[in-house]
């Protein structure tokens, strides 16, 4: 039976560098303490209730990616054993232990570097309006979920409130200049096929996804989440069928709720029912075991 939903982080005297949506960050002076809370948001709101473990699972599989990718980028974990967190977090750590992670003070990239396998979600609307997604061309005839024939780098702004919007590879140049636009944009795409192969031996297809960047010292890093429910669509390999929209272990089974009730996508957003959070939660632990191989969190 699932614990009850960790919504709320507050760690007293320890001092609040930003909340978000899902991660509250905290500042340690030279580093960033990194919580992921087991909110969930959709359509750019986060729900009243939450998914029972969420941020345990949403942390692990990061960890994982970020070890399997080491050789391919730099990170900015630090740390993510609570035990062996400083001496003032340890009054926290039976709350900080699986969902936390202190991280590297990098500068923020304002970029979301989404990289797409497949097309769906707001790329198959672009494509149906005008074959092509972010100035980047695509073939005639393709269809809902159809695997494109390379990857592709679709970047967005970063909002701080609101949505996104997709922006091209010369107005990525423009804003961070090309040298940082060419190394994001590769590093995205090699990272990308590098796990999306892996996943797929896993029996898992993972659709798309995004990345966050961050200059630290001389490098470029990878920082904040990868490759997880939340930031990816994970596909079924065995259900996979083109021409539709396809079951997933993210939170589609969220959205797809929201779009079954009808709501307006406009805040108060809706509480979930428990059916609904139960299944999620279920998918994020599914996705969590294919991928790590591990039995438990």
């Amino acid at each position: 039976m699932a614990e009850k939903a960790l919504l709320n982080i507050d760690l007293p005297g320890i001092k609040l560098f930003k909340r978000g949506k899902v991660r509250d960050v905290f500042d340690l002076g030279d580093s960033l303490l990194l919580v992921a809370s087991d909110r969930i948001s959709a359509f750019d709101s986060v729900m009243p209730n939450g998914i029972p473990d969420k941020g345990s699972i949403l942390t692990q599989i990061s960890l994982f990616w970020f070890e399997f990718t080491k050789n391919i980028i730099k990170n900015h974990i630090i740390e993510s054993d609570a035990a062996k967190f400083p001496a003032d977090l340890l009054p926290y750590k039976d709350m900080l232990a699986k969902r936390s992670m202190i991280g590297k003070k990098a500068n923020l990239i304002p970029i979301e570097c989404v990289v797409r396998g497949y097309l769906s979600g707001s790329g198959w609307k672009e494509y149906q309006k005008a074959q092509n997604i972010c100035g980047v061309r695509l073939p005639d005839g393709l269809k809902e979920s159809s695997k494109l024939p390379e990857p592709i780098f679709t970047p967005t702004t970063k909002a701080e409130q609101g949505h996104d919007l997709n922006i091209t590879s010369r107005e990525v140049e423009d804003k961070v200049g090309k040298g940082t636009a060419d190394f994001i944009r590769d590093a995205s795409l090699k990272i990308f096929k590098a796990c999306s192969e892996y996943a797929e031996k896993k029996g898992i297809i993972i659709a798309d996804t995004k990345f966050e960047f961050g200059f630290y010292k001389n490098d470029i890093i990878i920082i904040d989440e990868m490759l997880t429910p939340d930031s990816s669509r994970f596909w079924p390999l065995d259900r996979y069928k083109v021409g539709q929209s396809q079951p997933s272990y993210d939170k589609q089974f969220v959205r797809d709720y929201l779009e079954s009730i009808k709501w307006d996508k406009e805040p108060p957003a809706p509480k979930l029912p428990e059916e609904v959070v139960n299944r999620t939660r279920e998918k994020y632990l599914e996705a969590y075991k294919l991928l790590t191989g591990k039995s438990t969190l």
